[in-house]
């Protein structure tokens, strides 16, 4: 055993260490054991250091989150019966800790201090190993918080965390080791601090926790210590304060929220119970949202703070918050089944009562899926089990649309319920599980006679097309395999199951889909776009090759603005696909769009070098013919980046490329163009326009070509309206 200790502790990096000591869990060494002997070692330390190490490790084991190194130095320097922080007691990083003989390392991604071993943390947690470790901590926070250096700090002003690193956790977690255990000292430290803790930093610190968020607003001063210690559920004090704040029970800070409410949300009976033996307690008043104690304590499940409050004659079990919400509604939400039992088993109580958007507690409840609080729900009489929404979505259809089997097969087995019921959008609970892919409750839905596969939602959309968008193919084969299907149905836009696979391209999809005798393969939606300009459009290789593989289909089909397939995939800069198009046959490689943009064009203008050169090895391939705006290839390509574009233009066919031309700015080129074709034709018809003819004037062209360039940050747009620009100031 010794030796195991030595080889450990002589081992001189942290990570050495930390192999050895993996090495001896492995072989069945007690490491019980060894932890003794390197804590007796520790303990043998000369001076301070025996004090400190052991003190680090209680820190490092028992701190209510990782605490950050400087965290831990300052919250070691805290001296218990001090008044005021003394600088001098801070100790060095290395000195902390080389204390514990490396059990205790600095994490290097979040500068925050760990044990070296998980099982080091299963041992030091032990109330036996370290006694009094919370009473310890404690009792530190409640004297860190009680010097007078920080008393007098501004409530408003959080600034001090960065030269007082321990006061954020001492003011936040102080209360979790007071609950566990707490000194007769810390108890007169904590009334002393509680007892003007509104003044206190710690007050904003805390609040601006539980709130969620910091604020610079004073709202703060409103949350007393009586709030406080409802919160973390300190007993003695609340008791305490109770007797102190007596007045101030009812009392809610800037959201009305009463210590009540603190401490039921929480969880904390012995406190509620405290607060609730208070005359002139008021156990319905609720927060600023319309959440009394019995709202909060059913939402998070405190099945002890609920029996307490149900017992009161003057507490309203179905009292709703400002959006509806029940106490019933919340913990069927949140799936506390206990709270449920105990709220369903009052007569005052409407198990049925939707909030606000008309979702009742088993809508929610299915939704989630919690399987055993629906089973209570559908259990008790007034409950309508297809009760939707506003949106008209039942409870079948949350649960289908997360795909919760269980809770399907509860609500199917109700007579009551129609599994075919649409939303308001005209969606299913069949076309929701297609579209997300749940094969096992598309299968129980399929199963039923009264559910229609093919369906269409208010967009025309079916469930076999929500599955294909979505590409899932598990889905899609169990709709193909019925007769009722139409696998070629498009929606109000013309798109097909096939059509929306292929642009977003579900290769599984589109073999079952192209498998189909039924499936038209090059049908088109209603601006004339195929599947395989979807697909190309997108990138898509594989689905381009499947489609490329049926006679018929036409690969160089154009939509209503001209764009074949090829286009496309030129234009996006997609070179497989130009290449798998250019290999087959019937294409042409400089069929032009309605504007005359061909393929060369559209690849040129956005820079995609790539897919310029497969098309002008074609033959038929026309490289620099102008389009309608006299702008040729040559012309869109950027000059200085694309000498590819230049030797494949010049070349055609030629085995040795001629010398390119001299490079010339984009610029230059667009003020060429402009000069030469744009601008003459502009001048002539101002110049040769009816006398009561409308001509918009120079100024109102620049000036909206400038608030484009403004919003649209775009150099064509910027290039055009200088040389317009400089243009009209050469002619005037």
């Amino acid at each position: 055993m010794v030796l195991n200790i030595d080889a450990i502790l002589g081992e001189t990096s942290v990570a050495r260490r930390k192999e050895m000591l993996q090495r001896v869990a492995t072989t069945g060494v007690d490491l019980d054991n060894v932890y003794d002997q390197t804590l007796r070692r520790i303990k043998e330390q000369k001076g301070d250091r025996s004090r400190l190490g052991m003190e680090v490790l209680m820190w490092v084991s028992h701190a209510e989150r990782p605490l950050r190194i400087d965290e831990l130095c300052h919250a070691l320097a805290t001296e218990m019966g001090a008044t005021d922080h003394n600088p001098e007691n801070i100790r060095s990083q290395d000195t902390v800790l080389r204390s514990c003989f490396g059990l205790a390392v600095v994490d290097k991604e979040t500068s925050t201090v760990r044990l070296i071993h998980y099982t080091l943390q299963e041992y030091l947690s032990r109330p036996s190993t370290l006694p009094d470790a919370h009473r310890t901590l404690g009792q530190t926070c409640l004297t860190f918080l009680n010097y007078h250096q920080v008393k007098r700090l501004p409530t408003d002003n959080v600034s001090t965390l960065g030269y007082m690193p321990f006061l954020e956790y001492s003011s936040l977690h102080w209360g979790r080791h007071a609950k566990i255990e707490l000194s007769d000292h810390a108890k007169l430290l904590a009334l002393d601090l509680l007892s003007r803790y509104d003044s206190h930093i710690a007050s904003t610190l805390l609040f601006d926790k539980i709130r969620g968020y910091r604020s610079s607003e004073l709202t703060h001063r409103l949350f007393t210590g009586l709030h406080c210690a409802s919160y973390f559920g300190i007993d003695v004090m609340v008791a305490a304060l109770i007797k102190v704040q007596g007045s101030g029970i009812n009392q809610g800070e800037c959201r009305g929220v009463t210590p009540l409410i603190l401490a039921a949300q929480e969880g904390h009976q012995g406190a509620v119970s405290l607060l609730l033996a208070r005359d002139g307690i008021n156990p319905e008043k609720p927060d600023s949202n319309g959440g009394t104690p019995l709202w909060w304590a059913s939402r998070n499940g405190h099945e002890g703070v609920v029996r307490l409050l149900l017992a009161r004659d003057d507490v309203n079990p179905d009292k709703p918050d400002n959006n509806g919400g029940t106490p019933l509604w919340w913990a069927s939400r949140n799936g506390h089944e206990g709270v449920v039992r105990l709220l369903l088993a009052r007569d005052d109580v409407n198990p049925d009562k939707p909030d606000n958007s008309g979702q009742t507690p088993l809508w929610w409840a299915s939704l989630s899926g919690y399987e055993g609080v629906v089973g209570l729900l559908l259990a008790r009489d007034g409950i309508n089990p297809d009760k939707p929404d506003n949106s008209g979505r039942t409870p079948l259809w949350g649960a289908s649309f997360y795909g919760h089997e269980g809770v399907v097969r509860l609500l199917l087995a109700r007579d009551d319920v129609n599994p075919d019921k649409p939303d308001s959008n005209g969606g299913t609970p069949l076309w929701q599980a297609s579209r997300n892919g749940h094969e096992g409750v598309v299968r129980l839905l399929l199963a039923r006679d009264d559910v229609n596969p093919d369906k269409p939602d208010n967009s025309g959309r079916t469930p076999l097309w929500g599955a294909s968008f979505y590409g899932h193919e598990g889905v899609v084969r169990l709709l193909l395999a019925r007769d009722d299907v139409n696998p070629d149905k498009p929606d109000k836009d013309g798109e097909t199951p096939l059509w929306r696979a292929s642009r977003n391209g579900h290769e599984g999809v589109v073999r079952l889909l192209l498998a189909r005798d039924d499936v038209n393969p090059d049908k088109p939606d209603k601006d004339g776009r195929t599947p395989l300009r979807g697909a190309s459009y997108n990138g898509h290789e594989g689905v381009v090759g499947l489609l490329l593989a049926r006679d018929d289909v036409n690969p160089d089909k154009p939509d209503k603005d001209g764009r074949t397939p090829l286009w496309q995939a030129s234009r996006n800069g997609h070179e497989g696909v130009a290449r798998l198009l250019l290999s087959r046959g019937a294409i042409n490689p400089d069929k032009p769009e309605n504007d005359c943009s061909t393929p060369l064009q559209g690849a040129s203008s956005h820079e995609h070098e790539e897919v310029v050169r497969p098309p002008v090895s074609r033959d038929s391939a026309t490289p620099d013919e102008p389009d309608n705006n006299h702008i040729t290839p040559s012309q869109c390509a950027p000059g200085n980046t694309h000498e590819g574009f230049v030797r494949s233009t010049v070349t055609q066919g030629n085995d040795t490329p001629e010398e390119p031309p001299p490079k010339t700015s984009r610029m230059r080129r667009y003020r060429q163009i402009i000069a030469q074709h744009i601008f003459p034709c502009w001048v002539e018809k101002r110049e040769t326009r009816p006398k009561n003819g409308y001509s918009i004037s120079f100024g109102h062209v620049l000036e909206i070509l400038r608030w484009h360039c403004i919003f649209i940050h775009n150099f064509h747009l910027l290039a055009v309206y200088i040389i317009l620009l400089e243009l009209v100031m050469d002619r005037v």
